[in-house]
């Protein structure tokens, strides 16, 4: 552990050391290979091989500089903007649909911004709604379904604007988010599955109405059915990952960032890593996730506070479902979607985003020091009901 003084009141007070070397380790990874992914695209597009390097790096500083800040910083302001994050982010999803201030990519509205200055909104989003889950199942009893169904609002009206854009991934990231932040908080089981039914409906619905979701899926079950139409991409994906056998084909020497893998240095970071790295390297990666997502939990579990173990819990979750979509999808255990691998893959919004959040992170492992006595005395009262008492036993008492 790290001592951080804290200039606010004086004191000094210790972060999770090795938490935050490999969050910094994974944004140096991330750095490295998005400049192996897109040096050779970058040269024929911008005549400039950094181009994608300079542009992430502004965005790794950004966010360093956001997650030392609010590693550094009290944070007991947190709780009080719980309603203000989900109205800021509302607004900024909507913004997304607004001619001249919605920026369109790909057949998507999903950034707002003006020349080469964008961001996306799904990434910030996610966040709020950990922010307000936690806030909220701090102050109610989660085993009350109509409290569930306030969670399951939010986060449905999430789901709601972000797939409108479109944006399949985020809004699957959002609808497990939302189960994880729930199931945290404490919901009967019993209300899960009831919740848990229009959720499976929602699902194969969402691919049937949308032709090319359908497509995606049949490319998942057969990809050599359409090897250059949307088979494609998880092909060469694969062709990546085979490649770099066990110990790859050397930093840098990847073939498939030659415009054959699309999407290299975002989306598909990680077949690059594969192939430039082979299996052990990506090994390797999966254990430095499974670290931080490790070190996590355990503040999660060792917060003195409720808000703050489910603010903990909900952060983490968040990196946890995204990592772990991503590398399902660039192995091909799950149809393709576009979801960005967190750290690493390259974008401003996203890196910046989760770096800021790993900061939060950090400033609750200084206060994550509760004894089991603590805890057990914190988790006993918040479980226990209040009574009321007449005046006669008031006066008694």
């Amino acid at each position: 552990m790290k001592a951080l003084h804290n200039h606010n009141d004086g004191s000094t007070r210790k972060i999770d050391t090795l938490l935050l070397v490999a969050i910094l380790l994974l944004v140096f990874i991330g750095l490295l290979f998005v400049y192996s992914a897109s040096s050779y695209t970058a040269e024929q597009q911008y005549g400039n091989k950094y181009y994608f390097l300079i542009k992430q790096s502004i965005g790794a500083a950004l966010g360093i500089i956001a997650m030392f800040t609010l590693a550094w910083l009290k944070i007991n302001f947190l709780p009080k903007l719980y309603i203000v994050g989900i109205v800021v982010a509302v607004v900024l999803l909507v913004l997304v649909f607004v001619p001249g201030i919605g920026i369109e990519n790909y057949g998507a509205r999903r950034w707002i911004g003006t020349g080469s200055l964008s961001l996306q909104p799904s990434e910030i989003a996610k966040f709020a709604f950990v922010l307000f889950a936690a806030v909220f199942m701090s102050k109610h009893d989660m085993k009350k379904f109509k409290n569930d169904l306030v969670i399951l609002a939010i986060g449905a009206m999430f789901c709601v604007l972000i797939i409108l854009e479109p944006n399949m991934s985020i809004t699957m990231c959002m609808a497990l988010l939302m189960v994880a932040m729930l199931f945290m908080g404490g919901m009967r089981w019993r209300n899960m599955l009831i919740m848990a039914v229009p959720l499976a409906c929602a699902v194969p619905l969402l691919i049937v109405i949308e032709p090319y979701r359908l497509q995606r899926l049949l490319a998942f079950l057969d990809p050599w059915a359409s090897p250059k139409g949307e088979g494609y991409q998880l092909i060469q994906s694969l062709y990546a990952l085979g490649g770099g056998g066990w110990f790859g084909v050397g930093l840098f020497n990847s073939r498939q960032k030659y415009k054959f893998l699309p999407f290299a240095e975002s989306d598909f970071v990680f077949a690059v890593i594969g192939e430039e790295t082979g299996l052990i390297g990506c090994l390797l990666l999966f254990a430095l996730y499974a670290f931080v997502i490790y070190r996590g939990v355990k503040i999660a579990l060792n917060s003195c506070e409720a808000y703050k173990a489910y603010l903990a819990g909900g952060i983490i979750a968040v990196i946890a479902i995204q990592t772990l979509i991503n590398f399902a999808v660039v192995t091909g255990s799950i149809p393709p979607t576009g979801l960005p691998l967190p750290f690493i893959s390259y974008g401003g919004t996203s890196l910046v985003v989760f770096l800021a959040a790993s900061g939060v992170l950090l400033n609750l492992s200084a206060d994550a020091q509760c004894s089991t006595e603590e805890l057990l005395l914190n988790y006993n009262k918040t479980r226990t009901p209040k009574i009321k008492l007449s005046k006669r036993e008031r006066k008694s008492a």
